[in-house]
């Protein structure tokens, strides 16, 4: 390394990287792997292009092409999921939150969301966020199995008297009823905000609950399930008037697409990443194309499978299994810390993520948990048959953890079980 320039020294870094994807199992339920076509465009000359404000409407000159490119986005979204509204230029998925509460709320307002230690997003209003300096946020949470008790939930509800209700999870591998909390927030005078980012994909092919119909917003990353670059979006199934009697110049009342395009941008954030954009088109062509309907049923058909696996092993699922990507796994009765499972596993060539679980006595630096996913070995290209040997080397690691010539056994078939299998594979 000595003889290296600086930019040799960060190419031979994303080698090694590449190299550590190539050869691993990852297992992170947040991650994928992208195609050709969206890196390109991600890396393309577009990065140069600043483009504060919106197709039509900018504040820069040469904003003819990119114009052109964020209308593609935009229209392949609204195809996707069927909604008459969509923004795409939040550049993750907590922006595109902020934007929803921003144009939603007033700080002080009341927000529900779900409580971060039962699987919930520190965007939904964790006190070390934004979201609950802000705002005066209550939390629901799940029941001892691991699942949503709507009657508690409107209980909760009718005790916090929330303006905002959040629906959504990072670690909940349950379908949603989106019309249930509907009803809970109709019931207590509340708009009802859906936080989609980890079931994006699965809910634009008709595997899970379709939120549209019943949320007054919803938000989503697109990368995770979707399988584009990092980045966020909004969208509405309908436009409306906004109900705070916010009036244009002539008088008629402003839309609420209007005050979330304006939370987005100038409310926080300036010029959008039309390189992003670009590869969140592309993205959303492809997950238009029916492949992508294959791949999201072999997503769902592999966690089913790598569940009912570890179950039989004696691994504790909460919740008792899944309906979609994910599954949390309560490591309590396997004598293990999160912690420590994730820095095992690690060893092993296989990448997942500590996670505290419902009702967890353990500190969220260290936990009782771990969270895994299918998305990107799906990716990868493997099949149920597969989640065989992928159950098996968590089980031998964890079983293993305070012997490293094993460890470094595992690892070495973990390496030749996946060195030669392509990133993006198509299924």
């Amino acid at each position: 390394m000595k003889n290296m320039n600086n930019q040799d020294q960060i190419f031979s870094l994303i080698k090694e990287e590449k190299n550590r994807q190539l050869g691993g199992l990852e297992l992170i339920a947040s991650e994928n792997f992208t195609s050709d076509n969206v890196m390109k465009a991600t890396g393309s000359i577009l990065t140069n292009k600043y483009a504060e404000g919106y197709p039509g409407k900018r504040y820069y000159g040469g904003c003819e092409v990119v114009d052109k490119i964020e209308n593609v986005a935009i229209d392949r979204l609204k195809t996707l999921f069927n909604v008459e509204y969509a923004n795409v230029q939040p550049h993750s998925g907590s922006q595109a939150n902020t934007a929803v509460f921003d144009a939603f709320l007033k700080p002080g307002d009341k927000i529900l969301g779900l409580d971060l230690a039962h699987g919930g997003h520190l965007t939904h209003g964790s006190n070390v966020n934004f979201s609950g300096k802000i705002y005066n946020s209550s939390f629901y949470g799940v029941t001892k199995e691991g699942i949503f008790n709507y009657d508690e939930i409107l209980e909760r509800a009718k005790q916090a008297k929330p303006n905002l209700i959040i629906v959504g999870a990072s670690a909940y591998s349950r379908d949603i009823n989106f019309s249930k909390f509907r009803e809970i927030a109709d019931e207590v005078g509340a708009f009802l905000h859906a936080d989609i980012a980890h079931p994006s994909g699965l809910i634009a092919k008709g595997f899970l609950s379709d939120p549209v119909p019943h949320c007054h917003a919803i938000t989503s990353t697109t990368h995770k399930t979707l399988r584009g670059p990092r980045g966020g979006i909004i969208m509405m199934g309908k436009d409306f008037d906004n109900p705070f009697g916010l009036k244009l110049k002539n008088g008629n009342l402003k839309k609420m697409s209007s005050l979330l395009d304006s939370a987005i941008f100038p409310g926080n954030q300036g010029g959008p990443l039309e390189h992003v954009i670009a590869a969140k088109a592309i993205a959303f062509g492809e997950a238009l194309d029916p492949q992508f309907e294959k791949y999201i049923n072999q997503v769902i058909s592999n966690a089913s499978r790598l569940s009912k696996n570890l179950t039989s092993l004696g691994y504790n699922i909460v919740s008792g299994g899944t309906d979609n990507h994910l599954i949390l796994i309560d490591l309590s009765n396997k004598k293990i810390t999160g912690k420590d499972a994730e820095r095992v596993l690690g060893l092993s060539n296989i990448t997942v993520n500590k996670n505290m679980v419902p009702f967890d006595d353990k500190s969220p630096f260290v936990t009782s948990g771990i969270r895994i996913g299918t998305p990107a070995i799906t990716t990868r290209g493997l099949i149920e048959s597969d989640m065989d040997f992928v159950a098996e080397c968590i089980d031998a690691s964890i079983v293993n953890s305070e012997n490293n010539e094993i460890l470094a056994d595992i690892s070495k078939k973990v390496e030749s079980y996946m060195i030669d299998r392509p990133l993006f594979s198509t299924i």
